[in-house]
């Protein structure tokens, strides 16, 4: 039998991995799974830099928009998805592309997740409100209290890992560090990493002009919709969670605007910071260099 290969695109928000993906998926005659958090709700597009309509005719794209915010959906979820997905895609092709920004959920493709036992929606729905009416600083201390090892590791401000690992905390009395085993699931196919980067300043230069054009496109108004289910833990995020302090009144628009680019920006410092860390086996490359990525893919797929 072919070997099945995954080629996985990741980078940093902004980078530009949407068009190198479709661009490699149309050369190689595959589709694109993606593993991007932030693509995966119906509700919300302009905001999350959703593939267009264009882009997605050009290319099939799966597990973009197929979740609604009110649906809990979990990385445990996703990773099922995902590889039901995969196996659907192998079964035509030997090659599938995955595409996005969000490690942890390529990591749940690539290596498989550890164990964590179900969690109460009640406890879920507290940690919500919680940051909804407080801010994350309170999530901060609680999981500091409950779980001291995995607070050293994880980014203090990203709402929704903290409320993950303290619902997995409060509901089983054990902390969440102590589910994660860090074993290497097997799988069926072999992941080929292309990482893309490029220097700092044009990423952040790009990163600002893509928020502009958002705001071009309506993400008030996107925003404005979405306000009254701001505490739902899939409208934690950038973009959105900046408007909301708008449309309460704290700042205005123009701050938003520009908190926007600055939290986003950082977001992607620290993306790239995760990138290094964790992976390893990869290749780095920049947003245009199709034909050599392309030759790289290429020399893998030919001469494992």
């Amino acid at each position: 039998m072919q070997q099945k290969r995954l080629i996985s695109v990741l980078g940093p928000t902004g980078v530009g991995k949407t068009a190198l993906a479709i661009a490699l998926a149309q050369h190689f005659g595959t589709e694109i799974t993606s593993c991007d958090a932030r693509q995966f709700f119906k509700e919300m597009t302009i905001g999350t830099a959703v593939p267009t309509a264009d882009q997605r005719a050009a290319v099939t794209h799966h597990l973009i928009q197929h979740k609604s915010i009110f649906d809990p959906y979990s990385v445990g979820d996703f990773e099922s998805d995902a590889l039901a997905v995969l196996d659907e895609l192998f079964q035509k092709r030997d090659i599938a592309l995955l595409v996005g920004g969000s490690g942890l959920y390529e990591r749940a493709i690539t290596q498989g997740l550890d164990y964590f036992p179900k969690t109460t929606a009640e406890t879920r729905k507290k940690l919500d409100k919680i940051y909804a009416e407080q801010g994350i600083v309170p999530l901060q201390k609680r999981l500091q209290k409950e779980d001291p090892a995995y607070c050293d590791e994880v980014d203090l401000k990203n709402a929704r890992r903290l409320i993950r690992a303290l619902e997995v905390s409060i509901d089983t009395g054990t902390p969440y560090s102590s589910y994660r085993k860090k074993k290497r699931a097997k799988r069926d196919f072999e992941t080929i990493r292309i990482i893309i980067d490029r220097p700092r300043t044009a990423l952040y230069d790009s990163i600002d002009q893509r928020v502009d054009q958002m705001f071009d496109q309506g993400l008030c108004a996107e925003a404005e919709k979405l306000y009254p289910n701001r505490s739902l833990s899939a409208l934690q995020t950038l973009g959105y969670r900046e408007l909301f302090l708008y449309f309460d009144g704290e700042i205005n628009s123009d701050e938003a605007k520009a908190a926007i680019k600055k939290n986003t920006r950082r977001y992607a410092k620290r993306q790239m910071t995760w990138l290094r860390n964790q992976i390893r086996e990869s290749q780095w490359h920049g947003p245009a260099q199709f034909e050599k990525i392309v030759r790289a893919i290429s020399a893998k797929v030919n001469h494992p």
